[in-house]
């Protein structure tokens, strides 16, 4: 095993492993509220990024992150991750995980429609058929929750454009995240001065105790795994990290089904039936495109 493998497999596995168990965290702080936890896990990512630029010592490219038409995107992109943390706090504690477990499922299906609507790229005849399957599971899905998974719709929705403004925006990621919950910190700020000081039962940090050791180990809990991808995206081959992300809602359905005990009827089981085929059909596409264009590349390359 080389050392970028050595290195890009394990950070990998700890990012999905972190996001995958986060609905344990966010359910041991429901009683803080879902935008009181969203206020601090902004707030708190602040230094934690600071402290992990300045162990970088990459303060060039968070100058550069600063300028121009950076600035506007990295303020957009905030406002994406910020959309998407409280929508998944909220599903957490409604008892709504597995449904937000689906929404990272078909997240890399919708980032292949917007490669195709945005950055002009073919769908393969097989990506077409995992995107209907797919299509069919949501509707299934619906069905079954009696109503449009709008929760699992939204989170797969608000990462797939976040993502596509990050790859837009050539700053290293830990520069990207500092600017964007550096520009959500005022909005965090003023919405807990304004809870605290005007609200019946409203308080600055949780109910004390415990609870502001585990408000302030919000940072890191978001920010870590952030890096621990960005170091496994640059080591391990596309196809390895494909894989990988789906370990990130295989956790969290777990957790939804046998920790949170929410509801799970055979309807549920034939809509994942249908994700979980098209997923199959998506990756092994991908595993065989990535295996032809190295093939290609070993033909054209000169002897």
């Amino acid at each position: 095993m080389n050392a970028a493998l050595r290195l890009g497999f394990p950070a990998a596995l700890g990012a999905y492993l972190i996001w995958g168990s986060l609905p344990l965290y966010i359910r041991a702080m429901k009683h803080v509220g879902a935008f009181e936890l969203l206020a601090h896990r902004v707030i708190w990512s602040v230094p934690t990024a600071i402290v992990l630029i300045a162990l970088a010592a990459n303060w060039r490219d968070v100058r550069a992150a600063f300028a121009g038409s950076n600035l506007k995107w990295l303020a957009l992109s905030g406002v994406l991750i910020g959309a998407n943390w409280a929508i998944y706090i909220w599903a957490v504690n409604a008892d709504r995980t597995m449904e937000a477990s689906l929404g990272y499922y078909i997240n890399p299906l919708v980032n292949v429609l917007l490669g195709m609507l945005i950055f002009s790229e073919t769908l393969r005849p097989a990506q077409w058929v995992a995107v209907v399957i797919a299509a069919v599971g949501v509707a299934v899905m619906a069905f079954a929750f009696g109503h449009v998974p709008w929760v699992a719709l939204a989170l797969c929705t608000t990462f797939a454009f976040y993502s596509v403004i990050r790859k837009k925006v050539a700053i290293d990621s830990r520069a990207g995240f500092l600017v964007e919950v550096a520009l959500l910190a005022p909005l965090a700020c003023g919405w807990l001065v304004w809870f605290a000081t005007t609200q019946p039962g409203g308080r600055w940090m949780g109910e004390g105790g415990w609870d502001i050791g585990l408000l302030m180990a919000a940072g890191p809990i978001t920010a870590f795994p952030l890096i621990l991808f960005a170091l496994a995206a640059k080591r391990l081959k596309l196809s390895t990290i494909g894989m990988m992300q789906y370990i990130g809602p295989t956790l969290q359905f777990l957790i939804a089904v046998f920790v949170f005990r929410e509801t799970f009827t055979p309807v549920h089981a034939a809509a994942f039936g249908c994700i979980w085929t098209a997923l199959v059909i998506f990756t092994a596409d991908s595993l065989m495109g990535e295996a032809k264009a190295r093939r290609l590349a070993r033909t054209a390359r000169p002897a």
